[in-house]
């Protein structure tokens, strides 16, 4: 899985994608307390940047704080705090484990007040486990194969560890960045340089992106994401506990405990179903029903609905379009709009989703590339 091989000190835990991840998360955030500022040597932005993209990660284990504040609805699958639903991580405050070793052995655990669940990645294994459901899904795929559509699970696109959401930052950096130098700070127990990524284009909600970077190795301690005009982040992720001790092989085996139902899934053929689809749709002139227009901070993520599906379940599909029907008209549709995220559904039935302000959503709703038609 590239996820796993590529840039490894940034990626070494389950997938993370930048659009989807700020849309689902909710309820009160404190940053996590600190102490004194160390002394450091002094290092510039453009040496932090260097340092972060030449780290080499050989082993880590330790404990993840995330917590998030969008604003967000209150809803009971979003917030419930210390569940250990792997879907619950886009609000509240969570508390994971998290192990490496090597390119290809990984695991992150979220802990719950009710149980855990678990994504482990050993060699060509990666397991999906919910102990309170006694569930766990199992996929298989060589390294190799992990830029293929379906090849790895993706139960999450938020940030699970300080190195993904710091990826998903760097990714944003261009001329549109303005990148400077922050204090320094103690996390968890270790000296770290601050680095602040601040988006110029004010269509952005993004105000600035903190970056804590460990002194010594260069890694990411902890990242926090605060809006525009706010000086208290609306999400963190930052770890309490950490060592840079390679983890004992132990930690990435897993046998399923007796009476766990076991679902197998096949990530190779998954991807080559969904490349027949594409090609099919291109043989019959369909047109893509998603697209993704502008870039990096201000990028807006476009989809078409097509309606329930045969296998929806249908009370939930009358509860999303209920809520959807409660939201103020304007714009050329529905808005929803948060600390970090703008939500537009328009009349013509498309769906406009980013960390941008509602009146550059508009903007992109009348855009040719955003018609999907």
């Amino acid at each position: 899985m590239s996820n796993f091989t590529s840039r490894p000190v940034l990626r070494w835990a389950v997938p993370a994608a930048a659009a989807v991840a700020v849309v689902g998360a909710g309820v009160a955030a404190k940053t996590l307390a600190v102490a004194a500022e160390p002394d450091l040597p002094p290092r510039t932005a453009a040496q932090l940047l260097v340092d972060l993209q030449t780290a080499r990660l050989d082993g880590l284990s330790g404990t993840v704080v995330e917590r998030a504040d969008l604003g967000l609805p209150a809803i009971p699958l979003l917030t419930g705090d210390q569940s250990a639903k792997l879907s619950s991580l886009v609000a509240g405050k969570h508390t994971l484990r998290v192990w490496y070793s090597g390119p290809d052995k990984a695991r992150v655990s979220l802990l719950g007040t009710q149980g855990q669940s678990d994504i482990i990645h050993n060699g060509n294994d990666t397991w999906i486990w919910d102990s309170q459901a006694k569930e766990a899904q199992h996929f298989t795929g060589s390294p190799g194969d992990g830029d293929k559509p379906g090849a790895r699970p993706t139960p999450t696109d938020l940030p699970t560890s300080p190195q993904e959401a710091a990826d998903l930052a760097l990714k944003a950096i261009d001329p549109t960045t303005q990148v400077t130098i922050g204090n320094s700070a103690k996390i968890a127990g270790r000296n770290a340089y601050e680095l602040v990524l601040r988006p110029r284009d004010t269509a952005s909600l993004v105000g600035e992106v903190r970056l804590a970077v460990d002194a010594q190795e260069k890694l990411p301690l902890r990242v926090q994401v605060l809006p525009r005009g706010t000086a208290n982040p609306a999400f963190e992720v930052a770890f309490t506990q950490v060592s840079f001790t390679r983890p004992d092989n132990a930690e990435f085996a897993f046998n399923p405990p007796a009476g766990t139902k076991v679902t197998e899934g096949n990530g190779a053929a998954k991807a080559a179903q969904e490349q027949q689809e594409q090609q099919h749709a291109g043989a019959t002139g369909e047109k893509p029903k998603t697209a993704v227009v502008g870039t990096g901070w201000t990028s807006v993520l476009v989809l078409r609905t097509s309606g329930a599906g045969a296998d929806a379940n249908a009370d939930d599909t009358k509860k999303v379009q209920d809520a959807i029907g409660q939201l103020p008209t304007g714009n050329g549709g529905r808005t929803f709009n948060s600390k970090l995220v703008s939500v537009l559904f328009t009349d013509d039935g498309r769906v406009l989703i980013g960390s941008v302000t509602p009146e550059k959503l508009t903007q992109v709703a009348a855009d040719p590339a955003a018609q999907l038609k």
